[in-house]
């Protein structure tokens, strides 16, 4: 196989994977009655921070409205709170709140505990090791 075949294999390998994977650990983190949107929502801003309605809604691709309706959910449920901006007192900036955070790393230790039951289950110790020195390189793949 040639240096640009095998570059080619591996990157179909690995995104088809993940997407797997990645479907996988959402059914396993559970929802919490919360959309797709809403949790994505969620986790920008656990990730990010604090943020705006309308950075929120560039930096997710999706109108104004529909941004603020999924932010609306969120503040009704108790996993995000508003708060005046201190730099311009007409926009609010949205962040995540205790639950919010709690809320979050329940369903991460869902996700995690599913995984490593697997893998467990699934792979051997040898196995388990090349899975970790893998991320380790996929790690330096997507650093900038």
């Amino acid at each position: 196989m040639t240096e640009n075949a095998s570059s080619a294999r591996a990157a179909h390998d690995i995104r088809v994977a993940f997407s797997r994977l990645r479907r996988r650990l959402r059914e396993n983190y559970g929802s919490g009655d919360l959309t797709p949107s809403q949790t994505s929502v969620l986790s920008r801003l656990d990730k990010d921070g604090e943020a705006s309605v309308s950075d929120l809604a560039a930096l997710e691709g999706i109108r104004h409205q529909s941004i603020a309706t999924t932010v609306g959910v969120l503040v009704d449920r108790g996993l995000a709170a508003r708060r005046p901006d201190p730099e311009d007192g007409r926009r609010q900036l949205i962040f995540v709140t205790d639950s919010g955070h709690a809320f979050l790393e329940e369903r991460r230790r869902a996700g995690e505990g599913w995984l490593a039951q697997v893998l467990e289950t699934r792979c051997t110790e040898a196995e388990r090791r090349t899975l970790i020195e893998a991320a380790a390189l996929l790690e330096r793949v997507v650093r900038r």
